[in-house]
């Protein structure tokens, strides 16, 4: 009798040892994310990726870093989540604006699991929003921009007409309409976030216009070799720093960093405080950067660039900052009134001096 119960015993503990496996294995939380991009893009992509293995360096065998690249903004992007889900992500970051009503298809169906999207405005109760202030970069960039040109024609390659890249637009041309009056934004939609060619192609054609400066808010770096060999052009990094064209002709670049917060929503989930919310954060909180302003650019250009980066940084200008039309000559902000972020965030409006129709 004394040894069945020694069997007995031996049996229970081999079970619970057993048992103990699956539980710490679950232990580890797996983070998935969705990119629009390929990672090598040197890009958006590319710099969401670097938040990533940031999360992998900070915790370590703590947690499983999934990721797929190159996912159309549609259908498809309904399987890639799913599928993550099913993996068993606990958390999962959506990294583009496309990517917003899949992320709340799919988070209806696993309401266990978290969600984080990029650039969106749409939550639920495990589904939050992230976004950086890139206007605030466009602003610093329009000031370089309405400084160097030399035809005043400044060109901007747009991506898809949302408010987003309509924002961009508008910092960028009000801050260099602030130090040149005679300058004029010609843009170009591409329709495209990543595809070399259609935005090299549609930096030839602001460049054929006239453009010796292109802005973009497209993720490769085609604009940067199309201007590197119509020569004499400017251009800026796209959510990376591209420093590799650089003294010229890029110039300067808006850098986004998405590490810290994806670290701390990590940690959130890891920890059982992670609630759905909204962040929306600029060059102050240092989610948006300004990459290095290149020895191409005028000294005081350089220097005046750089106090007004810092000057959006400590909350001290806002770029939109009134007295500031609408392209139809209606009042939008009055002599120091400042625009509001609900405005701001459903932005489907030229300002005044922009020729042209936003795309429906």
């Amino acid at each position: 009798m004394k040894r069945r119960t020694l069997l007995a015993s031996g049996v229970a503990a081999a079970t619970l040892a057993m048992a103990g496996l699956p539980a710490l294995a679950q232990d580890k939380t797996k983070v998935g994310f969705v990119y629009v991009g390929p990672v090598g893009d040197g890009g958006w992509t590319y710099e969401h990726d670097k938040g990533r293995q940031a999360v992998e360096a900070e915790f370590g065998d703590a947690v499983e870093t999934v990721f797929v690249e190159s996912v159309p903004e549609g259908p498809d992007a309904v399987r890639v989540m799913q599928q993550m889900a099913l993996d068993g992500a606990d958390l999962i970051f959506t990294t583009s604006f496309g990517y917003m009503d899949q992320t709340l298809e799919v988070a209806a169906k696993f309401p266990d699991v978290k969600f984080e999207h990029a650039t969106g405005f749409k939550t639920a109760d495990n589904v939050g929003i992230y976004s950086a202030r890139f206007y605030e970069g466009r602003a610093v960039q329009g000031h370089i921009a309405g400084n160097l040109t030399k035809s005043n024609i400044i060109g901007y390659i747009g991506s898809f007409p949302i408010p987003e890249v309509v924002r961009g637009i508008n910092a960028a041309y009000l801050a260099a309409k602030a130090v040149n009056p005679d300058v004029e934004f010609k843009i170009v939609w591409a329709y495209t976030w990543f595809d070399p060619a259609k935005e090299a192609e549609a930096a030839n054609v602001l460049i054929e216009q006239g453009a010796d400066v292109v802005l973009q808010h497209t993720d490769s770096t085609a604009p940067q070799a199309a201007a590197q060999a119509a020569g004499n052009v400017y251009t800026f990094g796209q959510a990376s720093d591209m420093a590799e064209y650089g003294p010229m002709p890029r110039v300067s670049s808006i850098i986004d960093n998405w590490a810290p917060y994806y670290i701390a929503r990590t940690k959130a989930v890891m920890d059982g405080t992670w609630e759905s919310d909204s962040t929306w954060d600029g060059i102050g909180a240092g989610m948006v950067g300004i990459g290095e302003i290149t020895d191409a650019v005028p000294a005081d250009v350089k220097a005046s660039a750089e106090a007004l980066r810092d000057a959006i940084a400590a909350g001290e200008i806002h770029p939109f900052t009134g007295p500031v039309n609408k392209q139809d000559g209606s009042v939008w902000l009055a002599d120091g009134e400042t625009a509001d972020d609900g405005t701001l965030l459903g932005m489907n409006f030229y300002v005044e001096g922009i020729e042209g129709d936003i795309p429906q």
